[in-house]
């Protein structure tokens, strides 16, 4: 089982009318889109969320139970849900305006999340806002240094919500703590702006991350472990939008991992080779979301199945 801890968010993507501004509203947020897309894939996924008791807390549950997330470890709050007002350019990107002030996934307290809701999990994924947002940032970074299992962090840049600064205060210490940092291109730009990708890797895994995955879109990816690389090419698709693709990416890596028995601990029986086949499986997934309008990830049996993947795949709606 992996676990992911973090937000979930209600992307509203906008359409101009004479006189009016429609929203769309789907369920949405890096960590929980990453939760759906496990389920999904497979491979049973618990989702640590505070879900807020509005109705857009009802869709996010809706949807993460529809796809086979465990939701038992998540917290009922009362403050609002987190909203995201999206908009699109002309190749599918999605640029977002945050509505984020007091809402429920930035409220961890320590007694909320105490280390038995890991629930002897062989993997945590954390990251994007619940890592930088305070008040409950602090108490989720201790929960993922406490945590015996494999420890997978994508800080998911958001600048709107948090300086550079912010994010550079943190990082060393989300190095330390992690085994496995996913980033994109425009994370890194932002994070080490003017430093080849390469040596920006180097410098993560000086700091503590054994493997370091960089995504650059349609440019495919690099896998770097204790400094060994490797890329992996983008599989071509027509994009519909680039919505949920890295936390599909993200989900595509986990899963294809932890069928191999490679995660649970500190990834010591883990190769440049085997890291490199996890990360073209994460490009599989990744693909198939940009295929279809919004955070959508597939299910198991739209995918190329793996040699010795011996996970029972979950029917597709």
């Amino acid at each position: 089982m992996i676990a992911v801890l973090g937000e979930c968010v209600a992307d509203a993507f906008a359409d101009r009318l004479p006189g009016e501004l429609a929203l769309r509203v789907l369920p949405g947020g890096g960590p929980s889109n990453t939760a759906v897309a496990l389920a999904r894939l497979g491979t049973p996924c618990r989702f640590l969320g505070r879900l807020s008791d509005d109705v857009f807390g009802a869709l996010f549950r809706e949807r993460m139970a529809a796809s086979g997330v465990d939701l038992s470890a998540c917290v009922t709050a009362r403050e609002p849900s987190t909203l995201a007002v999206a908009t699109l350019d002309a190749e599918g990107q999605a640029r977002y305006s945050f509505h984020a002030e007091g809402t429920a996934d930035w409220g961890w307290s320590a007694a909320e999340l105490s280390d038995d809701r890991l629930g002897g999990a062989s993997c945590l994924h954390t990251g994007s806002l619940a890592l930088v947002r305070e008040p409950g940032a602090s108490t989720v970074a201790a929960f993922a240094g406490r945590a015996a299992a494999t420890v997978s962090i994508d800080p998911n840049v958001r600048p709107s919500l948090a300086s550079r600064e912010d994010y550079l205060s943190r990082l060393p210490q989300w190095c330390a703590l992690t085994d496995i940092l996913k980033l994109s291109a425009d994370d890194l730009a932002f994070l080490m702006p003017d430093v080849p990708t390469a040596l920006a890797c180097e410098h993560l895994h000086a700091a503590g991350a054994r493997l370091v995955v960089v995504t650059s879109g349609a440019a495919g990816a690099l896998v770097s472990l204790d400094g060994a690389m490797a890329t992996v090419p983008a599989v071509p698709v027509k994009v519909v939008d680039t919505v949920g693709a890295g936390d599909s990416f993200t989900a595509g890596l986990l899963h294809r991992l932890e069928s191999r028995g490679l995660l649970g601990g500190r990834l010591d029986g883990l190769d440049l080779a085997s890291a490199a086949d996890a990360a073209a499986f994460g490009a599989e997934v990744a693909a198939l979301t940009c295929a279809v309008a919004g955070a959508d990830p597939p299910w198991a049996d739209q995918l190329t199945p793996a040699p010795h993947d011996d996970t029972e795949a979950p029917a597709s709606r």
